[in-house]
C-alpha cells in the first residue's frame, strides 16, 4: 500500500504547489498570456524570431499541461476502482493497472522536468559511425541504426536520413539522422559514446567469437533563433553522386553536398534533399548544429571529456555493451543496468537505458 500513499501526497502536493514542473496553476496562466498575446496584438508576428521563441514556449506548455492532467486524471479513477475494490475484488486488478500506468507516466514526467536545458525540448542529428574492423564493424553500425529508428517509431517521432555511406562488404561507415520529435535532443544525447558488440560472426567461416564498436554522437538541431557565426571563407563545398541501394534512390546528378569547417575540420553531408540547393542548405543547417555542439563542448568539462571517450572507438572506451556469446546480455557500463534480452533491446527497447542514465546524471550532478 505504500505506493497508494505516495500517490495521495501527489495529487495534493500538485494542487498546492507555487511552483515547479507540476505548477498547474503556474502554467496555464502563462498558457493563457501567450495565447491572448497572439490572438490580440497586431505586432506579435512582426518578428518572426521572437514568435517563434513564443510558439515553441507555447507548445512546451501544453505539453506539459496535457501530461500533467493525464497522470490527475489516471489518479482520480485509481481512487474510484480502490474504492469500488472494497465491495467488489474484481476492481483490485483495474487498480493495480491504473496504479502500473500511472508509475510509468510519472516517471517520463520526472525525466521531462529534468531536460531543462536550452535544447533539450528540440531536435536532434543522431550520428552513428562504425569503429576499426571493417564488415564487422560496419554491421554492427547498420544494426545500431535500425535500433535508434525503432526506437525513434516507437516514440512516434519523425527522421530523416541526410546522408549514409555504404560499409564495403556488408553494412555501413557512417549514418546522419534527423530525428524530429519532443525532447528528441534531451533523451538522445545521453546515447552519446562507443557501443560494443561481442557475437558469433556471420562472416566468419571458423564461427569465431568477434568484437565490434560503433560510436554514436548527438546534436542538437540549431533553428534560426540561435546565430552561429561561420565565414564562408572557412568552408570548402565538395558535390557527389547520392549513393544507395539502386533505382529511385540513385541521383544521376552530383545533387549531394559535403561542407568542411577548416578551422574545426568538422565534415558534414547531405544527399537526402531532390536538388544541390536544398542539400546545401540542410548542410549547413547541420554544420551549424556540429559547431554549437562543439562549443558547448569547450565550455563543459563534462563534455570534454565524453568527445574525448568518442574519438577512440575501441576497448575501454564503451557506454554499453551488447554479449549475444557465450551468453546474452545488454550492459551498459554507466548505471550498471543488465537486461538479459539483447533481441527486445536491439528492437528498439532502450527507454530504461536512457531514463536510467538521466536520473542517475542528474542526481550526480
Amino acid at each position: 500500500m505504500k505506493i497508494f500513499v505516495n500517490f495521495g501526497k501527489i495529487r495534493k502536493n500538485n494542487s498546492n504547489k507555487s511552483g515547479g514542473f507540476f505548477d498547474l496553476a503556474a502554467k496555464k496562466a502563462k498558457l493563457d498570456e501567450l495565447t491572448a498575446q497572439m490572438e490580440s496584438d497586431p505586432s506579435f508576428w512582426d518578428d518572426a524570431k521572437a514568435s517563434g521563441i513564443k510558439l515553441k514556449e507555447k507548445k512546451r506548455l501544453e505539453s506539459e499541461l496535457a501530461a500533467i492532467e493525464s497522470i490527475d486524471s489516471l489518479l482520480s479513477d485509481w481512487e474510484t476502482a480502490l474504492e469500488l475494490s472494497q465491495e467488489e475484488k474484481e476492481y483490485l486488478a483495474e487498480a493495480d493497472g491504473l496504479c502500473n500506468t500511472a508509475v510509468e507516466n510519472i516517471a517520463a514526467i520526472r525525466i521531462q522536468a529534468m531536460l531543462s536545458g536550452e535544447l533539450d525540448s528540440g531536435d536532434v542529428l543522431l550520428s552513428i559511425n562504425a569503429g576499426a574492423g571493417g564488415t564487422e564493424s560496419c554491421d554492427w553500425a547498420s544494426i545500431v541504426m535500425r535500433m535508434y529508428l525503432r526506437y525513434i517509431e516507437k516514440k512516434d517521432w519523425s527522421s530523416n536520413i541526410v546522408a549514409i555511406t555504404d560499409g564495403d562488404g556488408a553494412g555501413i561507415k557512417s549514418v546522419d539522422i534527423e530525428v524530429s520529435g519532443d525532447f528528441a535532443y534531451g533523451l538522445l544525447k545521453s546515447e552519446a559514446g562507443v557501443h560494443r558488440l561481442v557475437r558469433i560472426s556471420p562472416f566468419d567461416a571458423s564461427a569465431r567469437r568477434h568484437t565490434s564498436f560503433c560510436s554514436v554522437s548527438a546534436s542538437p538541431i540549431i533553428e534560426d533563433d540561435i546565430e552561429i557565426d561561420i565565414n564562408p571563407a572557412d568552408l570548402k563545398v565538395d558535390t557527389y553522386r547520392a549513393s544507395g541501394a539502386g533505382g529511385q534512390h540513385v541521383n544521376k546528378t552530383d545533387s549531394a553536398v559535403r561542407i568542411t569547417h577548416t578551422p574545426s575540420g568538422i565534415v558534414v553531408q547531405c544527399q537526402s534533399q531532390r536538388s544541390q540547393h536544398q542539400n546545401r542548405d540542410k548542410a549547413m543547417q547541420l554544420l551549424r548544429s556540429k559547431l554549437y555542439e562543439a562549443e558547448i563542448a569547450k565550455r563543459t568539462e563534462a563534455k570534454q571529456s565524453a568527445e574525448a571517450a568518442k574519438s577512440d572507438i575501441s576497448f575501454g572506451h564503451q557506454i554499453r555493451s551488447y554479449i549475444l556469446h557465450p551468453y546474452k546480455m545488454v550492459k551498459d557500463h554507466r548505471t550498471s543496468i543488465d537486461v538479459h534480452n539483447p533481441d527486445k533491446v536491439l528492437d528498439g527497447d532502450i527507454e530504461n537505458f536512457i531514463s536510467s542514465y538521466l536520473l542517475t546524471s542528474t542526481a550526480g550532478a
